[in-house]
């Protein structure tokens, strides 16, 4: 048995070596292994700068929704929610690139690239960074447990191709972007002339025993040009831009209690006609959340939200309140289930039951 092996051990080497282009055939055994040794060690090297990760997640809900005049409508669904694959690569010192690939059922048909940037970084030499390319610019945190995103990331969220500076360390993050919106005011031409500025804190490591701590603020010169109210204007161009704030809290209590605390609005309001949910009225609209979970044990996880807004009219729930439980089935891998009760501006109301499986890597 033993020479049998020696002699598979030989052939394995030969057929190997027989791979490796430019080695001449006078070369030894042994110059031939050490060649092979010295590519493959040079291509684990170029992969060890690459890291891959990834998020799969399905969803199962019901829906009940009953409008104050007409008859209460009810319907369910079972969907591919999610599926995101992320790349990041940093093959030089201060250099990195970052893609998130992004499928949701029904809204991202085929592939979208979510993000995709380059960020030049000081890290060592000084705390200064330059991030370009599509991103989501710094408005808003959006911390939450729940399945459903939070109304604040409903109106706030925006996603643009940017150019952001900033200065972070291990206290403070400090930035400021520009980038070309959406939404232009009228007799403006097309230009990069959409600015977002935001300071994040986080508390040192054991300041304070058992807490941990983080809070920010942000601006945006036009909150027009978020994701959602951006398909909700109404007009070719609106009159004025109107500024957004988001600020927001997220402080943990001996890693078990977490309470989430955040608001996003509007500074001023759109005129009437502007937003096509405004029914005629000027509107200033703005959204809040407090969400507060507890660590039950390493695996069950379970949390309470209350949220809510002004000026919403029919386009997002004026006060909501749920619960979501989430259990580690097994590494890697989370089952979840969610409540949602959520009442309009018009007094029509709306139950929500999801269930999620997600699988993250």
């Amino acid at each position: 048995m033993k020479c049998c092996g020696k002699i598979a051990s030989v052939m394995l080497a030969l057929a190997l070596c027989l791979m490796l282009p430019g080695l001449s055939t006078a070369a030894t055994l042994e110059e031939r292994v050490f060649a092979l040794e010295e590519k493959a060690g040079g291509l684990s090297d170029w992969l060890g700068k690459i890291e891959l990760s990834g998020l799969i997640e399905v969803e199962a809900n019901y829906l009940n929704f009953d409008p104050v005049e007409g008859s209460s409508e009810d319907e369910s669904d079972l969907v591919l929610a999610t599926v995101e694959l992320g790349i990041d690569a940093a093959f030089i010192k201060h250099v990195s690139g970052h893609v998130l690939l992004l499928w949701e059922e029904d809204d991202t048909e085929p592939l979208d690239v979510d993000e995709a940037f380059i960020r030049l970084d000081g890290e060592d030499v000084v705390p200064l960074y330059l991030q370009a390319g599509k991103m989501y610019v710094p408005f808003g945190n959006f911390d939450s447990f729940f399945i459903s995103d939070p109304l604040t990331l409903e109106l706030g969220e925006t996603r643009e191709s940017a150019a952001l500076a900033g200065y972070a360390n291990d206290m403070f993050d400090l930035s400021f972007g520009v980038f070309n919106g959406d939404i232009d005011e009228k007799g403006d031409d097309d230009h990069i002339d959409s600015f977002v500025a935001s300071a994040i804190y986080t508390m040192p490591e054991n300041a304070v025993e058992g807490l941990e701590l983080t809070s920010g603020v942000a601006w945006i010169s036009n909150i027009a040009d978020s994701d959602v109210l951006s398909d909700e204007i109404a007009v070719d161009a609106i009159s004025d831009k109107v500024g957004g704030i988001s600020a927001f809290v997220t402080a943990t209590l001996n890693e078990r209690w977490t309470l989430v605390a955040e608001y996003v609005g509007a500074l001023d309001e759109f005129k009437a006609g502007e937003l096509a949910f405004d029914d005629g009225k000027a509107l200033e609209p703005k959204t809040w959340n407090f969400e507060l979970g507890c660590a039950v044990t390493d695996a069950l996880e379970v949390a309470l939200r209350y949220e809510g807004g002004d000026d919403l009219g029919d386009l997002l729930p004026d006060s909501q309140y749920g619960i979501v439980a989430s259990y580690g089935l097994f590494e890697y891998t989370t089952l979840a289930l969610e409540y949602l009760h959520g009442e309009f501006e018009n007094d029509d109301e709306q139950d929500v039951v999801t269930a999620q499986l997600a699988f993250e890597f």
